[in-house]
C-alpha cells in the first residue's frame, strides 16, 4: 500500500510516518511545506528506509500536488497538513484559512482528479482520510461528550478553519463520490511535539526553572490522547473505516489544565528528587480569548466498530513524554533557541489586523 501523508514532518504526521514504516509494510510519501513546526529531525529513524520518501511541497499548490499524485500513484491519502495552534490563529488567522481551508480544497481536487482516472478495482479501494480536531464542536458543559453527530460550533479561528475543511471533505464524498473519511481527535501529546503546546512547554519551562503559565484559573478541561495511540487509530480508520463516515478518537483522559501542569511537576520531581518542587513555578496568566471550557470525546464508535482502544493512560503516557524530553535535548534545544523560546502569544490588541 502506497500512502501519501501530508504534514508528515509535524508532530502527529511524523508519528504516523514512523508507525507506518516500522509497524506496517506500507510505502510512505511524506509531503510537507516545512513551516516553523515541521522538523525532519523527527523522522531521523526512518529517513533512510527505502519505503519512505520526503517531498517538500505546499498543499495549497494544486498543480504541484496533482503532479505528485501522478508520480507516486498512491492507494490512499492521510491529510494531516494544517496550521494547528489556537494562540497563533488568534493573531494570525490568514495562514489558517489558507492552509486549512484552501489547502484542503486543493488536496481534495487533486485526489478527485487522480481517483477519477483509476480502474474500477483501484477506485474502489482508494481512501482519503482527512484528520481533524474535536475543537470543531465548540465547548462542552460540565457533563456530556462529543459524538460524531455533535453539531459543529467552533470558537477560535483555528477551529473554524478546521470545521470548514471537514465540511469540504464530506461534501466531496457526497457530491463526487470521492471515498473520504474524517477523523476528529482530542488533544495529542507525546515525543517530538513542538514546544508551543501545553505539555512540552510546561516540561521545558520547568526543566529550565522558568514560570509555568496557566491560563485563567486553570479549570479548562481537555481529553488527552497519546500520539502513538492516535497513529494506530489513523491507520485502522484508513484501512478499515467506511467512506463518508466520521470517527472520533479520544483517550478518555480528562484533566483540567492545572491538573496537567501539576502532574508534570510531580513527574519531574520524581525524576529529579534533589531539585526544589517544580509546582512553585506555576504562574496564572490572562486567559486566552474565546477559550473553550471543556472538550471530551466519546470514542465508542471507533472502539466498537473497528476494535481500537488507547493503550496509554495519562499517567503512563505523561511519564514517557517527560522522560523523552529530558533525554532528547538535541531535538528541542535548537527550537527553543531559534524558533520559539516559550513566550506568550495569542493576545489581541485593539485594532490589530489578523
Amino acid at each position: 500500500m502506497r500512502i501519501i501523508v501530508t504534514g508528515g514532518a509535524g508532530f502527529i504526521g511524523s508519528a504516523v510516518c514512523r508507525h507506518l514504516i516500522t509497524k506496517t509494510d506500507a510505502e510512505v510519501v511524506n509531503i510537507d511545506k516545512l513551516t516553523y513546526a515541521g522538523n525532519l529531525d523527527s523522522l531521523r529513524t526512518i529517513s533512510a528506509n527505502p519505503r519512505y520518501t520526503f517531498v517538500k511541497a505546499d498543499i495549497c499548490e494544486e498543480s504541484v500536488i496533482r503532479q505528485l499524485f501522478d508520480r507516486f500513484r498512491p492507494d490512499a491519502v492521510l491529510n494531516l497538513a494544517a496550521e494547528s495552534h489556537v494562540d497563533r490563529s488568534i493573531t494570525g488567522s490568514r495562514s489558517f484559512i489558507v492552509t486549512n481551508v484552501l489547502g484542503t480544497h486543493a488536496m481534495l481536487e487533486a485526489a478527485r482528479d487522480y481517483w477519477s482516472g483509476l480502474n474500477d478495482s483501484a477506485k474502489e479501494s482508494f481512501r482519503f482520510l482527512h484528520v481533524s480536531t474535536d475543537e470543531v464542536y465548540g465547548s462542552l458543559g460540565p457533563e456530556g461528550l462529543f459524538h460524531e453527530s455533535t453539531a459543529y460550533d467552533p470558537s477560535s479561528p483555528y477551529a473554524a478553519s478546521k470545521a470548514a475543511s471537514d465540511h469540504l471533505a464530506i461534501a466531496w464524498y457526497r457530491t463526487y463520490g470521492l471515498p473520504v473519511i474524517v477523523s476528529n481527535c482530542s488533544n495529542n501529546y507525546g515525543p517530538f511535539q513542538f514546544p508551543e503546546k501545553l505539555i512540552p512547554l510546561i516540561i521545558l519551562n520547568a526543566y529550565e526553572g522558568k514560570p509555568l503559565p496557566v491560563y485563567g484559573n486553570g479549570s479548562n478541561v481537555r481529553d488527552w490522547l497519546y500520539v502513538d495511540d492516535h497513529s494506530k487509530a489513523l491507520h485502522l480508520i484508513l484501512t478499515k473505516g467506511r467512506p463518508g463516515e466520521t470517527y472520533n478518537v479520544g483517550g478518555r483522559n480528562e484533566r483540567t489544565n492545572l491538573e496537567v501542569v501539576e502532574a508534570i511537576c510531580s513527574v519531574l520531581d520524581s525524576m529529579n528528587p534533589g531539585y526544589e518542587r517544580h509546582n512553585r513555578l506555576i504562574t496564572y496568566v490572562v486567559d486566552r480569548p474565546g477559550h473553550d471550557h471543556r472538550y471530551a470525546i466519546d470514542a465508542t464508535k471507533l472502539e466498537m466498530e473497528l476494535g481500537w482502544k488507547a493503550e496509554e493512560d495519562f499517567q503512563s503516557g505523561l511519564a514517557k513524554t517527560v522522560r523523552w524530553y529530558l533525554d532528547n535535548e538535541w531535538w528541542w534545544s535548537r527550537l527553543r533557541k531559534k524558533v520559539y523560546a516559550g513566550e506568550r502569544i495569542g493576545l489581541v490588541t485593539a485594532g490589530q489586523r489578523v
